[in-house]
């Protein structure tokens, strides 16, 4: 039993876990191979840690034949295929800056969570399995304290019409994401996402002091990908995203 539970830590020391209410998700599987693959599936259905959790989640990229078996045989099915990007913030123009963005303050939770919940309405990216609430409560367990400057309610005047929510990856010093980003369906296909993702890749570097964006969207999402392409970013992996329900 001892062989097996250091056998186990060993294996997720060489992956990383993002872990919010009520779901994980396993990252970073690139350089394992078929057999750590396989003992790591196993070891993780089988962890009492991850059922209490509603969705366990596996990002791989091109899995080969004997994996894919293994993770239909587990109970994972494949929820999405999602395109991931990169961009050097270093060489970043000052871009314009169209809208305010207002960092969450109290009392202001509820308007927040119904703009993004807004903001999500007829999404090209697979749909979460998870109620507002407890996406709400993964940004602050994901992110600690500081989780309120990272939630940010996006103005066009006075009228709030979407979300950014900027950060710097944990266990990284410079690498800049955006928990989410849209904006509420009236304001779509007139442009302005492309101008409020440049803005947030601004705050990202000046306000967070990332040296580079991480960015990933559905391979659905056509209108996203334009955004990203528009603001420079470049496309460095394709992975399949399996879940399983643990509960």
């Amino acid at each position: 039993m001892k062989e097996n539970a250091l056998n186990r830590s060993n294996l997720y020391k060489k992956v990383k876990f993002v872990e919010g209410e009520n779901f994980t998700i396993v990252e970073n599987l690139t350089h394992l191979s078929t057999g750590q693959l396989l003992k790591l599936l196993d070891y993780l259905v089988h962890d009492v840690r991850f059922h209490q959790a509603a969705t366990l989640s596996i990002l791989l990229p091109s899995p080969s034949v004997v994996v894919e078996e293994k993770l239909g045989k587990l109970g994972f099915t494949l929820h999405d295929v999602t395109v991931s990007v990169k961009r050097d913030l270093s060489d970043m123009a000052p871009p314009e800056e169209p809208f305010t963005l207002r960092v969450l303050e109290e009392g202001m939770e509820e308007s927040f969570k119904q703009v993004w919940s807004q903001s999500m309405e007829g999404s090209l990216n697979a749909s979460s399995s998870l109620t507002m609430d407890e996406q709400f409560n993964s940004v602050e367990k994901e992110l600690g304290p500081n989780y309120r400057h990272t939630c940010q309610m996006v103005y066009e005047g006075a009228k709030p019409i979407g979300v950014v929510m900027p950060h710097i990856e944990p266990g990284t010093t410079g690498e800049g994401r955006l928990f989410y980003f849209g904006l509420i369906p009236e304001k779509r296909g007139k442009g302005k996402s492309r101008a409020l993702h440049r803005q947030a890749l601004s705050v990202l570097r000046d306000e967070f002091n990332a040296d580079y964006y991480m960015g990933s969207t559905s391979y659905r999402n056509e209108p996203m990908l334009k955004v990203f392409d528009y603001n420079g970013c470049h496309e460095v992996d394709r992975s399949n995203l399996y879940e399983r329900k643990m509960r």
